[in-house]
């Protein structure tokens, strides 16, 4: 009995170790992230660029929040005061998706009224496409750690990564059409039809916070 317990303590110790190094990894690309976007983003006069490093800067909120979530409990934590950090985390997560979606929707709203094309950076499609090859990488191993550990608060942050990944995609895509056919509208309406799944997310977390903490 002893052994599996050992053997279970020391599985999950592995996985939370795995967790606190992709947290960590995810702090600093968007932290790097954001800075060169939101600079190059201004040098070009890239409301796009711009925007895209506030939603840098959103996510780490959400990375550092589970980054000490994991941390907790590795440190030893009660199984109380572990509840407590996912619940806490739970919160934080579905809260940055909620802000994450009133970013886009003004944004988009923004460049529609006022009918503003993407402006093209060449530094700016390089992060992208680096973006869009990071994001869902860090996204799908976020997923599975946070599967194995039970944790719904780092698969709803791991969620959140694949937003980043997606709008990545959607500001490469607003580029390239407004650059072949003139479609400036794409990349905000691009933005816009996810939405209705960074609304849902948000909420789901937020009532799993709450329904947790009864």
């Amino acid at each position: 009995m002893s052994k599996n317990v050992n053997s279970e303590f020391a599985e999950r110790s592995h996985l939370l170790h795995r967790g606190v190094i992709l947290e960590r990894l995810t702090i600093a690309w968007n932290m790097a992230e954001a800075l060169i976007a939101i600079v190059a983003g201004i040098m070009a006069g890239s409301i796009a660029l711009v925007g895209f490093g506030l939603d840098s800067t959103i996510e780490t909120v959400s990375a550092v929040t589970l980054y000490r979530r994991l941390k907790a409990e590795l440190a030893g934590a009660s199984e109380k005061d572990v509840e407590r950090h996912e619940r806490r985390a739970l919160f934080i997560v579905g809260t940055t998706f909620f802000v994450l979606s009133v970013y886009i929707l003004y944004e988009a709203a923004t460049v529609l009224v006022k009918r503003i094309p993407p402006e093209s950076s060449i530094v700016g499609i390089c992060l992208a496409t680096a973006s869009l090859i990071v994001m869902p990488a860090l996204a799908w191993a976020k997923i599975k750690v946070g599967t194995e550990l039970g944790s719904r608060a780092l698969i709803g942050d791991a969620k959140e990564t694949f937003v980043c990944a997606y709008l990545s995609l959607a500001l490469l895509v607003g580029l390239g059409l407004n650059a072949l056919l003139g479609w400036w509208w794409a990349d905000p309406a691009a933005a816009l039809i996810m939405l209705p799944f960074i609304i849902h997310e948000g909420r789901e977390a937020l009532e799993e916070a709450q329904s947790s903490d009864r």
